[in-house]
């Protein structure tokens, strides 16, 4: 069997980085979404000289498939820490699939006030989406089948890295 090679999540970010850099001005918003998401954006906010405070926000209960999937069990609270309304604001994740995360977030996002942009970056792009959301930068594009699940994980040390694995079993912890 054959084992797929994932990229180094520490380059992939470095990547990443240089792609937003032209486009980030000083009064840029970064939001990153729980937990991989977050892990990212204060990594960017830091790396790119973002003044305004770093947003983290936690979708869950803005999800549409909540009654399929439920509650996960580390909800945490959102924290905006800035002015929403004329914002112009760049949401992170890790791994974009679907786009229901996306979804959820920006309707949280909006519940907050009325940016005047959201852009969107992410890690990895995998395809495989079920509405309408395009991203504006990412690190990398991978196709995987709907029964894998890819994480960007984080060691003791703060080092990124990303693991595969079967959805079914990954769901069941």
């Amino acid at each position: 069997m054959d084992v797929m090679q994932l990229p180094n999540a520490e380059q992939l970010l470095v990547e990443l980085t240089e792609k937003m850099r032209p486009d980030v001005a000083t009064n840029i918003a970064l939001v990153g979404i729980y937990t991989g998401g977050v892990w990212l954006a204060e990594r960017l906010h830091q790396d790119l000289g973002i003044t305004l405070p770093l947003g983290v926000l936690d979708s869950s209960f803005y999800r549409d498939d909540f009654d399929q999937i439920g509650l996960h069990s580390q909800v945490r609270s959102s924290n905006i820490p800035f002015k929403v309304d004329g914002s112009h604001i760049i949401l992170i994740d890790d791994v974009l699939f679907t786009g229901r995360t996306i979804r959820a977030a920006t309707n949280e996002l909006f519940d907050h006030g009325r940016p005047a942009s959201i852009r969107l970056a992410a890690l990895i792009d995998r395809g495989g989406r079920e509405l309408p959301i395009a991203i504006n930068y990412v690190g990398t594009t991978i196709v995987l089948s709907e029964d894998k699940m890819l994480a960007l994980e984080r060691n003791k040390n703060g080092k990124l890295n990303l693991s595969l694995y079967d959805r079914v079993n990954r769901n069941s912890e």
